[in-house]
């Protein structure tokens, strides 16, 4: 397996370190690339692999993409972490997620954070190597907590009982005979009827996975927090009174039902906890095991850890706008606020790039969220009259050694890029991991 860090070669080309003769011979002097699909119309390039005939080497440059994937299919997979500059230090990404979706609104801007290739070969990994199931149990929790705050939706369900001296609903004919009158129990039918209550399939699938949510926050030490057991405590004693029992037919044939919007989330992602672990409980123990490939999007995590920062600042609603589009363009954050006779009108722009606490914001990023300022559906959003008025921009970046590690708005636009007018920067600290 390759490993290395997320943002791999970003200084200068690096080739790949220690690579065994056999990984060398697996390569064959070819190129190898994977690229993230945000949408249709944007790719992010995960990690790109250069074979250079000169030097006969190999040159690795990776983006802010982290996950395991296949170079070579079945026999090369590589394995990127969640590292940023300082070797010493490792991206505490769970916090920023466990952050992240304290803001209520976040749980529906979760499309796309991370995609799974189930189709492909299983890759054998390390148990501190799966950076997805601890991800994916807090997402499920914390959906899991909105709806026992609202409470378990009560609904008709099938249920099959053998039934003494009494018939109710429909008698089930072969299984009577077959299981009863062969065994000389003539007293007995098998009836198939409706309840009405907690024990549906949808609430019998989140009761299932609730049970591999424990086995995994009890074999991950990322996940042996106080706030994720706090959590997982609040949840569990609504389904009490639920059983977990459900077969993989019900599963894999199971609908959403769109009159219960606040379920479609937590069946989704107990659907992927499920099929990661191939319905078997017991591989969450295994030290270690085999996981689909995945990627996870580093810069959509910053995106949805940045507006619950900003929302904490500016909680009314409105003041703090995410994708919304505009003639098919999607600013990452509007800021549209007043607070003590002075206006915020400004579109943000989230990078997931600690560089720019040493340099310039780049010419790309720059034309980019100038070029929202420049949109007349934009400026009518903020109702901007004045055709001359430019509209303040601003890039939020990601900081090893920034002191900011909340929004401050009396800084917010203190810090004007030298070469160009109303585009200003602003450095965020992430949470981090320290290794020693």
């Amino acid at each position: 397996m390759i490993v290395v860090n997320e943002h791999y070669g970003f200084k200068e080309e690096r080739s790949l370190l220690n690579l065994s003769e056999e990984q060398i011979n697996l390569l064959q002097q070819q190129n190898f690339a994977q690229h993230f699909c945000r949408s249709k119309k944007d790719e992010q390039l995960c990690y790109a692999i250069n074979y250079n005939e000169i030097e006969n080497k190999y040159h690795l440059n990776s983006s802010y993409i982290v996950g395991l994937h296949w170079v070579v299919k079945g026999k090369l997979p590589i394995y990127i972490k969640p590292k940023l500059n300082n070797e010493n230090e490792e991206v505490d990404y769970l916090k920023m997620l466990f952050e992240a979706l304290k803001e209520i609104e976040n749980i529906g801007h979760l499309d796309n954070l991370y995609q799974i290739d189930f189709n492909a070969p299983l890759i054998e990994i390390e148990q501190q190597q799966d950076i997805l199931s601890p991800l994916l149990i807090i997402e499920f929790l914390t959906v899991l907590k909105q709806i026992v705050k609202k409470g378990l939706k009560k609904s008709y369900y099938n249920v099959t009982k053998n039934l003494n001296t009494r018939v109710k609903g429909k008698v089930l004919v072969n299984a009577t005979v077959k299981k009863n009158h062969t065994k000389a129990k003539f007293q007995y039918n098998y009836c198939k009827y409706q309840e009405f209550g907690y024990n549906s399939i949808e609430n019998r699938l989140l009761k299932k996975t609730l049970e591999f949510a424990r086995a995994v926050i009890s074999n991950h030490k990322s996940l042996a927090t106080e706030n994720v057991q706090q959590l997982f405590n609040y949840i569990t004693p609504a389904f009490t009174n639920v059983s977990s029992e459900i077969n993989l037919k019900e599963v894999n044939n199971f609908k959403h039902n769109p009159f219960f919007k606040e379920y479609k989330n937590a069946v989704q992602i107990a659907k992927i906890i499920l099929k990661r672990y191939a319905y078997n409980i017991s591989q969450v123990s295994d030290k270690k095991y085999k996981t689909p490939p995945f990627w996870i999007d580093m810069p959509k995590l910053f995106e949805l850890y940045l507006f619950k920062k900003l929302k904490e600042v500016f909680p009314l609603r409105n003041e703090v706008l995410y994708h919304q589009k505009f003639n098919s363009l999607e600013p990452d954050i509007l800021l549209n606020s007043k607070v003590n006779d002075k206006e915020y009108k400004v579109i943000i722009d989230a990078k997931y790039k600690p560089r720019y606490e040493e340099g310039v914001i780049s010419h790309t990023d720059a034309a980019q969220v100038s070029g929202y300022g420049r949109l007349k559906s934009i400026r009518n959003k903020f109702q901007t009259e004045d055709n001359d008025l430019l509209i303040d921009t601003l890039i939020i970046f990601t900081s090893n050694s920034s002191q900011n590690k909340e929004i401050i708005k009396e800084n917010l636009l203190a810090n004007e890029d030298k070469r160009y007018h109303k585009l200003f920067k602003y450095s965020l600290q992430i949470p981090k991991i320290k290794e020693f």
